[in-house]
């Protein structure tokens, strides 16, 4: 067989396009020949015998030395379906960007359009020479395509009796088979909607006529791949609500919310007529076994699901059901607490754990889901499960300080493991955990909702990930984020930053199999802090506050940018803290005689430097650790921060980097006003122009490979410092952004608009890392009165407190925006009823990414069982979103 493949495609001079796919396809990219101004093509030679074996492809663009490959999954073929000497396949590009890909994505396909699914099935001919195959996602309830168009096989575009279209179940493109032998080329068509029940045509697609010019030839047969019908997809729109696990309250649950206490919150949404569940990351955080472990971002393995959210009654076979009965007055207890507990917590369900595993181990391992969990899974599991052993044998997560197994070499952690069945009551827990939250996603499903999950951008320093693969880590570095209005000195989040050139050398094996493990439990998840992809903020070891970091990778300034620039380097100047007697006072007050006497020796030029042992902020935090702690210690150790970050450029491997609101150190503000403007000129430069195309070709080289890994939808958090590349490598590859209202992208806005947001989006009022609606309205009065004149739209005074009503007007806002899905803190969603909602405003906040080491406790102040029972509010939601379209 000659197979022939034909890409509609309008190409500029220098570009490119290519075949790649699968055997019997060659090995390597098969370049296209241009045809003509619209189409190129490639014509391979298959064997009788390769004729059988079904293939997918894909199509590449080449634009110099960039590249593309076209989206989708579906390019599947098995010629011998045909029954011919010589295969036309006509197709289309499908750029990322389209949205009606978003509808091909798990979360439509298997769960929100179910529901809208008629099968049709029309009478084909015996003798085609034509297929046509074309995609429409968002088709109703007893709708399908019918294609009209020139000559009499397609009606004379007469809509009366239209030409239908299979659409069968399981299959994502809708086809028809058609004799055209007699039919002039080239004809014009388009493709409509037609009601099957109605017996009525509804509506053409929009756009111009599609065109077809083809011949007719014996032993010949064209297959038509028109990628999607032209109808609009914009007014397919959902809403969400958000909240961690751990914040759920059941009546069932155990001091903290559990896996299966989705199923009550999916009962809940499902009355009041949402769409989605977004949950934190649900990933072991058990590093220290304290309450800092409650950081959902931490993850000692970024593959390991969290003990905390196990149901213990659904773990314990009949046997040991009754051992449940003891616990029961502590199960009670710990769920009456206003918060969490969360050491409590885990204490409880740990030595519950270890008490019933050795009678239920036997059984579990013999079982065929088992066998089936731990096979697709001991890439990950056998090295956490050797961790944890290992982490609880030397009391301490960090794996540095380990006699023994310091470095993971797999044949030891073998040996070691076989002789240690500790690390089978891991494998255990792990086990029951996948069950418990693949049983309540399942639940959700059947209930109309979708889950979406949460990717963090890092791993915990001392994790069995950085243990297992420590080359595909920067571990002497730490992630973070810049200053921005809710961190005035940056974030450190501690974690080591990514090795991408040694991640990208097996093809990011690691990011895949996040993403696929991401796939057995949610439909869609969200990309923490998306901007790291295209680089990501590093702050050296020594540093405590980000305030000291810069982005990696960046264009550094080479030394000799500042004699071009007319600048006046003088390494110590520019590099090393600027310390005072004016500086001291400053920052210090009446203090700043005891911090020249015990912190600081004089330079002799009426300046001085930080004494030898306080010269970064992690010796000065190594100090005052040992000593007591009160306010004046605080002020002091914050004082001496201060005066380390109190530099202008922070020098990296002969290059440099600007620290970050240079202009706004004391150090900036003593150099010669002409000195400040070159530099002022030199930093914009730096942050603001030179980087943005080396920062898309970095996003660009991974973003893409990883996006193919999965057919979730995905999200990613653009909030921060956002470089100019980002919304359009957003748009390209078909990511929904996420748009805060109180959060403007635009800096010449204070509040951005929903009613602005792009299609390809999410709206919130407030996520975890804010203050609630009701929070956020007392904490700035003059910030509150300009939204409720400008925002709302409102006259006069702004109330001192968010009512239900100013709460609901809010929430409007989101629910009448165009994005795709706009998502609400439940807290928010409460604080419309004046009778549900929480009366301590301040308890409601989730997270304050300003204080490091922030405790992650909060829970619903009620029952998963009573909202259910709120049925006027839940009525009155449900009504808003159906008034809203939603």
């Amino acid at each position: 067989m000659n197979l022939t493949f034909r890409l509609r495609f309008v190409t500029q001079p220098g570009q490119s396009l290519a075949l790649a796919g699968g055997h019997p396809l060659p090995g390597h990219a098969v370049p296209l020949q241009f045809l003509d101004r619209e189409h190129w093509e490639a014509t391979v030679p298959l064997a009788a015998q390769a004729c059988a074996e079904p293939f997918s492809y894909n199509y590449i663009f080449r634009n110099g030395a960039a590249q593309a490959t076209d989206w989708g999954r579906d390019r599947h073929l098995r010629p011998a379906d045909f029954n011919c000497a010589e295969l036309l396949v006509i197709d289309s590009w499908n750029a990322a960007a389209f949205y009606a890909n978003a509808f091909a994505t798990v979360p439509f396909k298997n769960v929100l359009l179910q529901a809208q699914f008629t099968e049709v099935k029309t009478t084909q001919t015996k003798t085609p020479t034509h297929t046509f195959r074309v995609k429409a996602p968002l088709l109703g309830k007893n709708e399908t395509l019918c294609l009209i168009g020139e000559g009499a096989v397609l009606g004379n575009w007469q809509t009366r009796i239209p030409l239908l279209l299979n659409r069968l179940a399981g299959e994502d493109e809708l086809s028809v088979k058609l004799d055209l032998r007699g039919q002039a080329f080239p004809f014009a068509y388009k493709y409509g909607v037609y009601d099957v029940e109605k017996q009525a045509f509804i509506r053409f697609e929009d756009g111009q006529n599609r065109v077809l010019n083809d011949r007719i030839a014996r032993d010949k047969h064209t297959l038509v791949n028109d990628g999607f019908a032209n109808l609009p997809v914009e007014h397919w729109r959902g809403a969400g609500v958000a909240v961690p696990v751990f914040s759920l309250r059941s009546e069932n649950s155990f001091g903290v919310g559990e896996f299966l206490d989705l199923k009550p919150l999916a009962d809940w949404g499902k009355q009041a007529g949402l769409k989605l569940i977004q949950l934190l990351p649900v990933n072991d955080t058990g590093a220290t076994k304290t309450w800092k472990d409650s950081y959902p971002y931490a993850a000692i393995s970024a593959f390991a699901l969290h003990p905390q959210y196990l149901n213990l009654a659904a773990v314990a076979d009949a046997k040991n059901k009754k051992h449940l009965k003891p616990l029961e007055a502590v199960r009670q207890k710990l769920n009456r607490l206003k918060t969490v507990d969360y050491e409590a917590v885990m204490k409880v369900k740990l030595d519950f754990l270890r008490k019933i595993f050795p009678s239920q181990k036997a059984a579990t391992f013999r079982t065929k889901e088992y066998k089936k969990f731990f096979a697709e899974n001991q890439h990950w599991l056998v090295p956490y499960a050797a961790f944890c052993c290992l982490r609880d044998k030397y009391g301490t997560a960090d794996f540095s300080r380990w006699p023994e197994h310091n470095t993971y070499v797999a044949e030891k952690i073998a040996a070691f493991l076989k002789r240690n069945d500790e690390a089978a009551f891991h494998y255990f827990i792990q086990f029951h955990l996948h069950l418990q939250l693949k049983e309540a996603t399942a639940y959700a499903h059947a209930s109309g909702l979708v889950v979406k999950g949460d990717i963090a951008i890092g791993v915990y320093r001392h994790g069995a990930d950085a243990w297992q693969s420590p080359e595909l880590y920067h571990m002497e570095m730490q992630a973070g984020a810049p200053p921005d209005p809710f961190a005035a000195k940056g974030q450190n989040w501690g974690f080591p930053t990514y090795n991408w050139p040694r991640m990208a050398a097996d093809g990011f094996l690691w990011w895949k199999r996040r993403f696929e493990q991401m796939g057995n439990y949610f439909d869609a998840f969200r990309i923490d802090h998306i901007l790291g992809f295209f680089r990501i903020w590093s702050s050296p070891a020594h540093a405590v506050e980000g305030i000291l970091g810069y982005f990696v990778p960046a264009i550094a300034i080479e030394p000799n940018e500042f004699a071009a620039r007319g600048i006046t380097f003088n390494y110590d100047r520019l590099t090393k803290p600027f310390i005072t007697d004016e500086v001291l006072a400053e920052v210090f007050g009446a203090e700043a005689e005891a911090v020249r006497r015990d912190y600081l020796d004089a330079t002799g030029d009426d300046e001085y430097r930080l004494k030898h042992g306080f010269a970064t902020q992690r010796q000065v935090e190594n100090h005052f650790a040992t000593l007591p702690a009160n306010a004046r210690n605080a002020k002091l150790k914050l004082g001496l921060f201060d005066l380390i970050s109190n530099v202008i450029l922070l020098p990296v491997d002969g290059k440099y980097h600007f620290r970050f609101a240079m202009e706004q150190t004391l150090s900036f503000k003593n150099l010669a006003a002409d000195q400040q403007a070159k530099l002022r000129e030199l930093y914009v430069d730096y942050f603001f122009r030179r980087q943005d195309d080396f920062w898309m070709r970095e996003a660009m080289q991974k973003l893409p490979a990883l996006k193919r890994v999965t057919n979730m939808l995905i999200c990613g958090e653009d909030l921060g410092l956002v470089p100019a590349c980002v919304p359009e490598v957003m748009r390209d590859l078909g990511f929904l952004s996420l748009e805060i209202q109180r959060m403007p992208k635009n800096p010449g806005q204070e509040f951005s608009r929903p009613a602005d947001a792009p299609y390809l989006s999410v709206v919130t009022p407030s996520t975890h890392d804010m203050s609630t609606i009701r929070g956020w309205w007392t904490e700035e009065p003059a910030l509150t009165q300009k939204f409720f004149n400008r925002g709302l739209g409102l006259p006069g005074e702004a109330p001192r407190e968010a009512t239900p009503e100013l709460v609901e007007a809010v929430i409007r806002q989101h629910l009448d925006s165009p994005a795709m899905w706009s998502i609400f803190q439940l807290q928010d969603l409460l604080g419309m009823d004046g009778k549900i909602r929480r009366q301590d405003v301040a308890a409601e906040r989730i997270n304050v990414p300003a204080i490091p080491n922030y405790y992650w406790r909060y829970r619903l102040h009620l029952t998963l069982e009573k909202l259910a029972q709120a049925k006027a509010f839940n009525a009155r939601l449900a009504a808003l979103l159906r008034e809203h379209g939603r």
